[in-house]
């Protein structure tokens, strides 16, 4: 037999796994099925019993199979390891994770594309998530970012906009790049996070070799109470490598599924991957003098003002028993935060603490922190919320209000000392932000000083490429606006459609 992988192997290598006997095929109440190659019927032609609870076990949970799919990161890949804490910050935070050096949290991770439908392909152009699961004896942490370090707005009441332009065209059910222009070049602040997607870095070859990002800016507080603003970056230690626009078009075809099967085969073969963790540290003070809003999801830290600060590693060991109840029903939320750890003013991420959570209640129920994926299982979970559909632990009979006498759980002290008073104030308002901030300094420098030439003519060719298939006028404005980012930017991305139009013309 050719040599297969790890993936091509998961059957065999299952039985191998397996010491006892098989056992006896069951009903989901335990009843074990006689026969389960036949339903039960009146003779040998039927009909069929409505008796035959075998068949209707069967065909209620096929039916039910499936859960709603997610609105966006529908297509993704999973898998389990450690955080280890190898350089003290505790001076920064006392969140109990980094609590010391040498110390192991296990995790669980999801990557994902994000526009495209579960069964899309892995290597279009697209950003990537990059979500972590933190099991501490705090309850959860959940890091949920992407291979990006910033977004395209920075106002949620935009995101669902924003997504329907990744979406399909509700008229014609097909991608439509008037949608994806159209929105981008209306909204200014997009520019960074395009650059970025269009550039060499739009197309991972593979999760295990692209960086991770919290992408917002969170809130560290110290066991004085002290608090720093804090960003969180994971970088691959396999090394940054990109798939090129041929390859990647190729894969879709011919494995759509590449980036799931590179990953579960390298943890097969026991190649872990693994990414180093660094957080960046921005004082309160210098929050106030920054020269940029330091909570705009639109804008990095600059690393020779805010340099990174090694912290630890993660390191994936383990694929998925089961992908559905690993996978599928993991949930992350931004809101899944711990002692030490808080948010910040960032608009998207005051929208995300809502708005993840509220999904999960949709596709997964109101107890889907129950799921053993999602349970915080190094803590015992104690409070007063009861009942609903699929609640597993129930909290026998602890008392269901709060404040009682009769020994339920009580308020923590050191959680309240982690969470110090701070001051908010402003006038009540709708602040459209559009035009009003510096939307192109930092997409300037990425072209200008970040890119290469070769990176610099690639980025205006994935550009045309996209752009070509959008309207005259979308692509008028296109131009415009990434001729703010550089000249030279608007200038060529003008001539490459101008090339376009003129071959096409002659055909």
């Amino acid at each position: 037999m050719a040599s297969r992988d790890p993936a091509a192997d998961q059957l065999v290598n299952y039985r191998k796994s397996r010491q006892d006997a098989p056992g006896f095929i069951t009903t989901k109440n335990g009843t074990p099925v006689g026969i389960k190659t036949a339903s039960q019927t009146v003779g040998r032609n039927g009909p069929l019993l409505l008796q035959d609870v075998n068949f209707i076990d069967e065909l209620s949970a096929f039916d039910r199979e499936r859960i709603p799919e997610r609105v966006v990161h529908a297509k993704g890949a999973g898998a389990f390891g450690y955080f280890e804490v190898t350089h003290d910050i505790t001076k920064y935070t006392a969140a109990k994770v980094f609590e010391s050096i040498g110390k192991r949290t296990p995790l669980a991770v999801r990557f994902s594309t994000v526009g495209g439908e579960s069964g899309s392909s892995d290597t279009v152009r697209d950003p990537r998530g990059f979500a972590v699961k933190f099991y501490t004896e705090d309850g959860n942490w959940d890091l949920v970012g992407n291979n990006t370090p910033i977004f395209f707005i920075r106002d949620p009441i935009l995101f669902p906009s924003f997504i329907h332009t990744q979406k399909r065209n509700p008229a014609t059910h097909l991608k439509d790049a008037d949608m994806f222009w159209d929105f981008l070049t209306l909204r200014p602040e997009s520019v960074h996070q395009v650059l970025y997607l269009f550039g060499d870095r739009g197309i991972p070859d593979g999760y295990r070799y692209m960086n991770g990002y919290g992408s917002h800016t969170f809130k560290f507080v110290n066991a004085q109470g002290v608090a720093h603003w804090v960003k969180f970056h994971y970088k691959t230690n396999q090394g940054i490598k990109n798939l090129p626009v041929e390859k990647a078009a190729e894969l879709a075809s011919s494995d759509p599924d590449y980036s799931i099967r590179d990953l579960y085969n390298a943890i097969g073969r026991g190649d872990y991957p693994s990414w180093t963790f660094y957080i960046q540290i921005m004082t309160l003070a210098q929050a106030e003098k920054c020269k940029f809003n330091p909570f705009d999801l639109t804008k990095i830290w600059p690393h020779s003002e805010y340099p990174l600060i090694p912290v630890g590693k993660i390191v994936l060991d383990r694929n998925p028993k089961n992908y559905f109840a690993e996978v599928e029903q993991i949930a992350f939320s931004p809101a899944h935060l711990i002692p030490g750890i808080e948010p910040s003013p960032d608009k998207m991420l005051q929208g995300r603490l809502f708005s993840y959570v509220d999904t999960h209640r949709h596709r997964l129920g109101a107890n889907y922190l129950q799921i053993p994926v999602n349970c915080p299982y190094k803590v015992r979970v104690a409070n007063y919320q009861r009942d609903g559909p699929q609640s597993i632990q129930n909290q026998e009979g602890c008392p269901n209000y709060f404040p009682n006498s009769f020994s339920g759980p009580q308020e923590c002290p050191r959680a309240q000392r982690l969470q110090p008073r701070y001051n908010v104030s402003g006038d009540v308002d709708r602040y459209d932000s559009g035009q009003t901030e510096d939307n192109f300094s930092q997409a300037t420098i990425l072209y200008r000083d970040v890119f290469d030439d070769a990176a610099k003519q690639r980025v205006v060719n994935n550009l045309v490429g996209s752009l070509k298939d959008a309207a005259g006028f979308l692509q008028e404005r296109a131009i415009k606006v990434f001729t703010q980012v550089h000249p030279d930017l608007g200038s060529r991305i003008a001539a490459g459609l101008s090339t376009y139009k003129k071959y096409h013309a002659n055909l």
